[in-house]
């Protein structure tokens, strides 16, 4: 053609059309040769040109639009009525064949008007080629048939449900339709296809858990429902567009585990409970892996796990107060260990579960700190949790405990039972046995192992803090500091030969402040051990002129020879029982008031020295009259005919309750602290409420003990009378504090 020539519309566009017509067989699969470049040059340059003619002849507004009419056309004669005449899986293929062949055409159609986008277009700010296109496919094709498309596809999805194999890669390329048809918008795959799919997805579920949850036990109805779970994500993977991923999980969460979630954990033989009598850990994972996804899905199985694990706290507990009632003559220690040691092993045995089936999850740690609250907080067969636990580790670490342990063995136990404590509420109380027990095992050198000592203490300094353990720590440092002292007075006495006492004699000296409180108590000494006291006495001042020495008998042992007529043996006393017995060197027969007055004892003390002597296995003394009960008409003599397989034996004394020293001591400490805290809180708050005040100071005072209302009551009553508080004239509740 020439260019100078103008080309009118009719004849330009007769052109065209023939190109057009070419591509059209090319798309329908027709006899046809390709578009040679010479063929492509001229239909795009018949465009530029009919674009770039001087008015009147500038056909871009009418090319425009017969660009239009041209897809119009095609879908009008050729596409639709091959759509219409197929249902099914076979309109979803002829479909998917159309939209291929429709944006082929588009593609082409757009380079050969391509001219018109680039001035004519931009300039007016009209909608791009490529998109008048697709728009004639979507007004035309989609708006009739997506309906009819969901419905093909929904079936086909419910049929795979099913189990029957289905074309995946159509489904894929149809859905593809739902998203490139929104042009970059999602909302013709959301509204015309996704919520009908997610609705039609509920009722399947639903449909399937309604039969389930009556016919399968809890861990097949998990299975099923982690299967499904993973089949629906697996299907977003091959098909649906990810953005649905999350609303379909959550639809089929909902109909299988939300709405069932009750019935399926409760489930009487096979629920949460059965599973965790039954430790079938696999389950128990598989519930926390479906319940995790679920917003408070959690909640009621950590309640299971919690109600389950405090009536296996409980069991153990009547389990030992039967065997403490049924106790035979081996007395109950040994039962309190087997409690202390169950209980270690439950809490070894639901801290795996939280760790490997709850993912260390905070709810289930919550669940067990809850439980082994309620029952590490029982009272054992009259002992407190805080007393048992003491023991146990008393009887670790003594020499000759009845726990045969190895080193790492033993550590791993002490930490366990520091776990423990976190769940009493009186540590302070444990902090007290476990002093009184500390100190037994230092001075009468019961401990198996130094280092183990110092182990248990640095746990539980890191548990409790350095307040809990610094009289203890204070101990251990003091019989240390005992032993070289012990050392130096040695090295005295071999440089000051007349200052010997004649007999071998050792002296702890402890600082008052870190110990229990002993009592101290007068007793006339035999002129022997007057000498051995002297001797020290004179030594001590040598070191120190600012201290003074309290001696506590009732802490001491002796070694004496006792001289019978079979044969001389060595008997290990308490100091008392020793002064007692030393009384017969020089009579053969004495009262018990002579004794006492000699001895300068209180009551309770002699009592307990001559049931040790005369009523117990080794009667060193013969009572007069004979009987179990030592009374104060009593008489007593020595009794020479005594004998014994072993040539060396120990006397104990008949224990003392303890428990009622350590629970006033405790009591006192607690009246103290409370005190303190209640001026520790008005000092910096200046004027509080009760209520505020009573909350505040249970809060400071948690980590060691739980304070009771009324002590702290009584507390706040104490120091208003001494003037520490005042009550607000208006507002008796009022408190004030004064400097």
């Amino acid at each position: 053609m020439n260019q100078l020539k103008v080309i009118e519309l009719d004849e330009g566009w007769l052109f065209m059309q023939r190109g057009i017509m070419k591509l059209k067989r090319l798309l329908e699969g027709l006899p046809e040769s390709n578009f040679s470049s010479e063929e492509y040059m001229m239909l795009y340059t018949t465009i530029y040109n009919m674009c770039t003619q001087k008015p009147p002849h500038d056909y871009s507004q009418q090319l425009y639009e017969k660009y239009r009419e041209a897809f119009e056309e095609y879908i009008n004669s050729t596409v639709l009525p091959s759509l219409r005449e197929k249902h099914d899986e076979f309109m979803l293929r002829e479909l998917v064949q159309r939209w291929a062949n429709h944006k082929v055409m588009v593609r082409w159609l757009s380079r050969f008007f391509h001219y018109l986008d680039r001035y004519f277009i931009s300039r007016r700010s009209l909608p791009a080629l490529n998109e008048v296109g697709l728009k004639c496919f979507r007004d035309l094709v989609y708006q009739e048939l997506k309906g009819k498309m969901k419905e093909a596809v929904i079936a086909l999805i419910d049929q795979e449900r099913e189990g029957e194999q289905i074309d995946r890669a159509l489904l894929k390329n149809v859905l593809d339709i739902f998203v490139e048809i929104g042009m970059g918008e999602m909302d013709h795959y959301i509204n015309d296809f996704e919520e009908d799919m997610l609705k039609d997805s509920g009722d399947y579920y639903s449909r399937k858990a309604s039969n389930w949850i009556v016919e399968d036990s809890c861990p097949a109805y998990m299975l099923k429902a982690e299967e499904c779970l993973k089949r629906e994500r697996d299907r977003v993977s091959h098909y649906l567009h990810s953005s649905s991923e999350e609303k379909l999980v959550e639809k089929v969460q909902n109909e299988l585990l939300v709405v069932y979630s009750t019935q399926l954990l409760e489930k009487e033989h096979s629920g949460c409970h059965a599973l965790l009598q039954d430790d079938k850990v696999e389950d128990l994972s598989r519930i926390y892996r479906l319940f995790c996804k679920i917003t408070k899905g959690l909640e009621p199985v950590a309640n299971i796990f919690k109600k389950h694990v405090t009536s296996e706290g409980t069991a153990l507990v009547q389990q030992a107060e039967d065997a403490a009632t049924n106790k035979a003559e081996n007395g109950t220690s040994s039962q309190e260990q087997v409690f202390v040691r169950k209980v270690i092993e439950l809490h070894d045995k639901y801290m795996t579960y939280v760790n490997d089936c709850f993912a260390n999850h905070t709810l289930f740690h919550k669940a067990i700190k809850e439980a082994f609250e309620v029952f590490c907080n029982k009272t054992v067969s009259g002992c407190s949790s805080a007393e048992l636990l003491a023991s146990f580790c008393d009887n670790i670490l003594k020499k000759g405990g009845s726990e045969k342990l190895s080193d790492e063995a033993i550590e791993d136990t002490l930490d366990k039972v520091v776990k423990l404590l976190a769940y009493i509420s009186d540590k302070d109380m444990f902090a007290e046995f476990y002093r009184k027990k500390l100190s037994r095992r230092l001075l009468f050198d019961k401990s198996a192992n130094d280092d183990h000592e110092r182990v248990i203490l640095t746990k539980l300094k890191q548990q409790c803090g350095g307040q809990f353990t610094s009289k203890m720590e204070g101990m251990v440092t003091d019989l240390t500091l005992a032993k070289e002292n012990q050392n130096h007075f040695e090295d005295y006495l071999s440089k000051n030969p007349n200052a010997s006492p004649g007999i071998d004699f050792s002296v702890n000296v402890l600082t008052t402040g870190f110990w229990p409180t002993y009592k101290s108590s007068d007793l006339s000494l035999p002129a022997e051990m007057v000498k051995c006291i002297e001797v020290f006495k004179e030594f001590y001042e040598t070191k120190t002129k600012h201290r003074k020495l309290t001696w506590i008998y009732s802490l001491g042992t002796c070694n004496i020879n006792g001289k019978f007529e079979q044969k001389t043996i060595e008997l290990i006393l308490g100091t008392y029982q020793a002064a007692a017995l030393l009384l017969f060197n020089s009579t053969d027969r004495l009262s018990y008031s002579e004794m006492k007055i000699q001895l300068n004892l209180a009551d309770e003390d002699l009592t307990r020295v001559l049931q040790s002597l005369s009523c117990g296995k080794y009667k060193i003394l013969i009572k007069d009259p004979i009987s179990k009960i030592v009374s104060h008409n009593d008489w007593f003599a020595y009794n020479t005919k005594f004998t014994d397989r072993m040539r060396r034996i120990r006397i104990p004394l008949p224990p003392v309750d303890e428990r009622k020293k350590v629970v006033e001591d405790v009591d006192k400490d607690r009246r103290y602290a409370i005190d303190a805290s209640i001026v520790r809180i008005m000092k910096s708050r200046k004027v509080l409420g009760h209520q505020q005040l009573v909350m505040e100071c249970v809060e400071q005072l948690s980590r060691m003990f739980k304070p009771d209302f009324k002590a702290i009551k009584k507390r706040i009553e104490d120091l208003i009378t001494r003037d520490y508080l005042e009550r607000d004239k208006e507002n008796p509740n009022l408190f004030k504090y004064l400097a």
